[in-house]
């Protein structure tokens, strides 16, 4: 159960409303009756939806409005969920690479990526540059930077950069408030000792 409460319809404003009837139905109360077409509970938005500046800095420049390729936008937003170690953006981001025709060699090797030659050298660099923010912080190494130069121009560059940083912080907010797919239980915990072992 998400940490943070979810906002009712009967609570909403009205911008908020018209939001829920897109996404969730019309008239329908997405905390009393949970469930996107995606199969999600819905909570991502029902949570965001308290801080409708907030989510409406998210919906101000959508990655649909971007000049990013769909097929490369789908691989490192799903890579991004996958590094960050969440179920929802990287599940959410493979049904999103799927329908924009991926291959599903492709999304298959999102986890192990560097094992797989079916990817192009412009997706390799892309894919690179999403490990470098999501898993090290930034730490971008200059032959990655290299690659990038090579198949990105300095526009394409940024909007990538943008992007990959909006879903770690998608990616790091799911986990830490239990949205969607990503409300699960510690991973981590101790193992007991058996009761045999004196």
């Amino acid at each position: 159960m998400p940490v943070v409460s979810e906002l009712a319809r009967a609570d909403a404003s009205p911008s908020i409303a018209a939001m829920y009837d897109r996404i969730f139905g019309k008239g329908r109360d997405p905390v009393a009756e949970p469930g996107t077409a995606t199969g999600t509970p819905g909570n991502w938005w029902t949570i965001w939806a308290r801080t409708p500046a907030l989510l409406g800095f998210f919906n101000q420049y959508s990655y649909l409005d971007a000049p990013l390729d769909p097929m490369l936008r789908g691989l490192v937003l799903a890579r991004t969920g996958y590094v960050r170690e969440s179920r929802f953006v990287y599940s959410q981001h493979c049904k999103g690479a799927r329908g924009a025709g991926i291959a599903e060699d492709k999304i298959a090797g999102i986890p192990a990526w560097t094992m797989h030659d079916v990817y192009t050298q412009r997706e390799r660099a892309a894919l690179a540059l999403t490990d470098a923010l999501a898993g090290d912080d930034g730490r971008l190494h200059d032959d990655v930077f290299a690659a990038l130069q090579q198949h990105f121009s300095n526009e394409e560059l940024l909007t990538l950069l943008y992007f990959i940083n909006l879903y770690i912080l998608h990616a790091t907010t799911c986990r830490a408030l239990r949205l969607e797919y990503d409300d699960i239980d510690e991973r981590i915990t101790e193992v007991p000792r058996p009761e045999s072992a004196a």
